[in-house]
């Protein structure tokens, strides 16, 4: 009976082995993050400085740890987003034949090894699939995902940082358009455009005009003396004189404060006047000084806080951990299990071991008196049974 126990055991174990189907592991290995921060540096300079400090330089080390964002990885790794993520973009459901997409996540879950070195904190991922080339996918997934979800959810000081200057940037930006619009509207109505300039320019205009004035003067008196004042070079003279004065009026203007209704009304008769008269200079000065420093300043606000923004994204690219990977996966070109040699031995041994066990329990049993009081509660056992549970060898044996 052990013999073709055995033998059948061997044939059965064979087939069963022959038909499961082949499995292919791929993996993947990461270096754990980098502590960062100035947090992170101190702590670490309290710990280098523990021999001295004590129980302080051990509670520094405790806290701060060796691999202190290993065990996040890990539990990022086997958390629901990046299995419901890695289901819906392999189409698991379908591959695995579940009807859920959480019984899916369960049966890749099953699949898939995430471990870690305790002495240098690599971690690494395996999983097995039927197919090769997605066992390598999978595996891949599990990088990008992780890194996704660390990229998306960074909250670091410069993050903040760079949140918060983005959003002042903005501010800034439309106060400098509302500053700029402001003194372009100014300038369009009063026609200054640099009140130093301008000024300059109108006083030597005038002092031109003014110096062409004498010189004219000068002529009509020598003319009036020789010709009289009914000679046409005195009329003519005459008239250059009263068109440099209306020239020297019109730059020099009056002093007198303007009314709204007269600066419209002056402002739409000089249209053709390139600038403004000169003595209302001084009081056109102050409100586009005020008005040009507005645009300074916010200027150099906007400039300073570009600066600052590239720096804060720079840095908040450096404070997020980003997946360092050692081993990239690739396709398997052996199989990982079933180790068919290995499953065979261990069925038909297995199977051997029972049936041995029975004979020997058989041959025990065979030879206990039959006023055992274990043979009697037996018999009351068998006797408790349905019929149809009775076994024809008990009743050869005697049993009732």
């Amino acid at each position: 009976m052990l013999r073709r126990v055995t033998i059948i055991s061997f044939l059965v174990s064979l087939g069963i082995a022959f038909v499961l189907p082949k499995q292919y592991t791929s993996s993947a290995s990461i270096m754990p993050p980098e502590p960062q921060g100035s947090g992170a540096m101190m702590l670490a300079a309290l710990t280098a400085r523990s021999g001295g400090l004590g129980s302080l330089g051990g509670l520094a080390g405790g806290l701060l740890g060796e691999h202190s964002g290993t065990a996040l990885f890990i539990d990022l790794l086997r958390s629901g987003t990046v299995g419901g993520h890695l289901v819906s973009r392999f189409d698991l459901m379908r591959v695995y034949h579940k009807r859920y997409s959480t019984d899916a996540g369960k049966r890749l879950a099953s699949a898939t090894a995430i471990t870690d070195d305790k002495k240098s904190g690599v971690i690494t991922i395996k999983v097995q699939d039927r197919d090769p080339v997605r066992a390598r996918d999978l595996a891949q997934g599990y990088l990008d995902e992780l890194n996704r979800i660390v990229t998306q959810t960074s909250t670091s000081a410069a993050h903040q940082e760079r949140i918060f200057i983005e959003r002042r940037l903005q501010g800034v930006q439309g106060d400098l358009e509302h500053a700029q619009l402001a003194l372009s509207e100014f300038s369009s109505k009063t026609n200054t455009i640099d009140i130093k300039e301008q000024t300059r320019a109108m006083v030597d205009a005038g002092a031109r005009v003014q110096a062409e004035m004498l010189v004219e003067q000068s002529s009509l008196q020598s003319l009036r003396q020789i010709y009289g004042d009914g000679n046409v070079r005195v009329r003519e003279t005459q008239a250059r004189i009263a068109s440099l004065q209306g020239d020297l009026t019109k730059m020099t203007g009056s002093s007198e404060p303007l009314t709204a209704a007269q600066g419209e009304s002056s402002s739409a008769g000089d249209k053709d006047e390139l600038y403004p008269p000169l003595r209302q200079l001084p009081r056109l000065a102050v409100p586009y000084a005020d008005l040009y420093r507005r645009v300074r300043v916010q200027e150099a606000v906007f400039e300073l806080l570009t600066q600052q923004y590239e720096m804060a994204r720079l840095e908040e690219a450096r404070d997020v951990p980003a997946v360092r990977v050692i081993d990239m996966p690739g396709i398997p070109e052996k199989k990982s299990s079933p180790h068919r040699l290995l499953l065979t031995l261990l069925l038909t041994f297995l199977s051997f071991s029972v049936a041995a066990f029975l004979v020997l329990a058989r041959e025990h049993w065979q030879h206990v008196p039959k006023d055992d009081a274990r043979r009697r509660l037996f018999a009351e056992v068998l006797g408790a049974l349905p019929l149809s549970v009775r076994s024809p060898a008990n009743e050869e044996r005697g049993t009732p």
